[in-house]
């Protein structure tokens, strides 16, 4: 039709020239153009290309992308920079020409052809998956550093302390007669029975009389109990040798191996939870039972080792765990002090609070829980109180030596206060030489923030009182005029206020959890306002 057109057009030209000469040329010309009708050029495109009205222009731009894009896609393989790291291996994506797939960085498979044919490369590749089997079997996937250093010295505390359990357990067998003629299996079972049923007593009397200890004094509970745990063997060893004594010496055996579980089992939690650094205290809690049972299998073996060396000598046999007793129980706890220093337990105490804030009062830095494990080590009592002027948290002791000043301070006590700091004498020990200190009451209903600004307000006040040369501790109080202990109050604490929001920061900064502060029974105590 367009080329029909087109040649209509060239004839009309053709036409015009031809006519031009004629003297009727523009009447024809006019005539024809009454006659011809005009042409509709669209309908003649579209039936000429044989268009249809729903033809979609945006398919088949799309289609022919697609088929461009296919054909300039490029044939050759080549790694992506994805690596995946799953169970100890990890794999790097790969693309072949025709599709995706995961190929391991590092071989693990082994077989005994490549141990042939290469030893030395075989022989670290089994290393490698050994090593990597045994980290997934035993430990978490995502803790602290200080972890490894924890299961190693756990390892040797289980193992030597197993191993001891083994050989208390077959001395106490020898003392009631199994394996003997003259055994009286029903007497044997009553004893056993009794001895047991006290201890699970006492173990319930001594929980509930230490539960805020467990919190507060974790390291020193845990380590103390070990011992008590560690004396409890050597006397279940000595019931052979009092036979006639066996349900005495197995049931206060039995009731300091009770006391020790407790310790343990409650202890336990706030162990996990400081290696726990993703919040998989699950996981880490599943890790250690998978742990205690081998390391407890582990001991067994060593102690079914030393009965089968000595197996044809009874008497060394039976004098066996007299003589391995001092040398594994000091192994035991060297084991068990040597890894409660690698628990960095970032809850707050009195005590590691206070030491927090002299370090940044006097050496402006935040200790990390890390330093502060190192530096109270199991937190041994008959530590404390040796500083100057020692802060306590509680209420007055009304036995004790109060200044004038602690009864000034508590009438100048106002509805807004929530704690309220004052002076003590006091004498520890068998000293009866006095000793001045600080007191500071909690009143009820304080929270986290108000147990920080006073302990952050005693320190000022401490350094204060250290520094000043007119403070003599023998003396019945360092400020002979109330005015000045009082300027002092209020100087310390409107300094306390101002920066316990800025040491609050920079303790959340270094991994303190600062949500509560952990009080022992005695720094409980709380008083009431009664407005007169």
């Amino acid at each position: 039709m367009q080329s029909s057109l087109c040649a209509t057009s060239i004839n009309s030209t053709h036409c015009h020239h031809s006519w031009a000469s004629s003297p009727n040329a523009k009447i024809s010309l006019i005539e024809l153009a009454k006659t011809v009708k005009p042409l509709r050029v669209v309908s003649s495109l579209k039936s000429s290309f044989n268009f249809h009205k729903d033809f979609d222009f945006k398919k088949e731009y799309h289609q022919n992308h697609k088929n461009q894009q296919e054909q300039e896609q490029p044939t050759n393989s080549y790694q992506l920079p994805i690596v995946i790291r799953s169970s100890g291996s990890a794999s790097r994506y790969f693309w072949d020409g025709n599709g995706l797939k995961l190929v391991p960085i590092h071989d693990n498979s082994f077989s005994l052809w490549d141990f042939c044919l290469d030893f030395d490369d075989a022989v670290r590749r089994l290393v490698r998956i050994c090593n990597s089997a045994l980290r997934n079997f035993f430990l978490p996937r995502e803790v602290s550093g200080n972890y490894l250093e924890y299961v190693k010295w756990k390892l040797l505390h289980r193992v030597f302390s197993s191993a001891l359990q083994v050989l208390a357990t077959q001395a106490m067998f020898r003392a009631i007669g199994i394996g003997y003629k003259r055994s009286l299996p029903s007497a044997a079972a009553l004893n056993w029975v009794l001895k047991d049923g006290l201890g699970r007593l006492s173990r319930c009397i001594y929980t509930a009389s230490l539960a805020s200890a467990f919190d507060t004094n974790l390291k020193r509970v845990r380590f103390s109990t070990s011992v008590l745990f560690s004396l409890s063997i050597g006397v279940e060893l000595l019931t052979p040798l009092f036979p006639s004594y066996f349900l005495l010496l197995a049931s206060v055996a039995n009731i300091a191996k009770q006391i020790s579980l407790a310790c343990y089992l409650a202890t336990g939690t706030a162990v996990h939870r400081s290696f726990a650094v993703a919040d998989n205290l699950g996981e880490v809690s599943a890790k250690a039972q998978i742990q205690t049972v081998c390391f407890d299998n582990l001991g067994l073996v060593l102690a079914v080792l030393l009965n089968i060396m000595l197996r044809n000598n009874q008497r060394l046999q039976a004098a066996l765990p007299f003589v391995v007793y001092p040398i594994f129980s000091a192994i035991d706890l060297f084991g068990i002090y040597q890894g409660l220093k690698h628990v960095h337990l970032q809850t707050l105490t009195k005590d590691r609070l206070e030491i927090i804030i002299n370090a940044w009062i006097h050496q402006k830095y935040i200790p990390s829980p890390a330093d502060i494990s190192r530096e109270e080590g199991i937190n041994c009592s008959w530590r404390k109180g040796r500083e100057l002027w020692p802060i306590r948290i509680g209420c007055l002791n009304v036995r004790g030596q109060l200044p004038h000043l602690a009864m000034l301070t508590m009438q100048a006590l106002k509805d807004e206060d929530f704690y309220f700091i004052c002076m003590e004498r006091f004498s520890k020990g068998l000293s009866r030489i006095g000793r001045h200190g600080i007191v500071l009451s909690i009143r009820e209903g304080a929270c986290y923030s108000d147990v920080m600004t006073g302990l952050l307000q005693a320190c000022y006040i401490r350094k204060h009182l250290v520094s000043s040369r007119n403070s003599v501790e023998s003396s019945e109080c360092p400020y002979p005029h109330s005015q000045e202990w009082f300027e002092l109050i209020d100087d310390s604490k409107k300094l306390a206020k101002l920066n316990v929001n800025i040491l609050n920061e920079e303790m959340l900064a270094v991994g303190w959890a600062c949500k509560n502060i952990l009080l022992t029974a005695q720094e409980q105590a709380r008083y009431s306002f009664v407005a007169d």
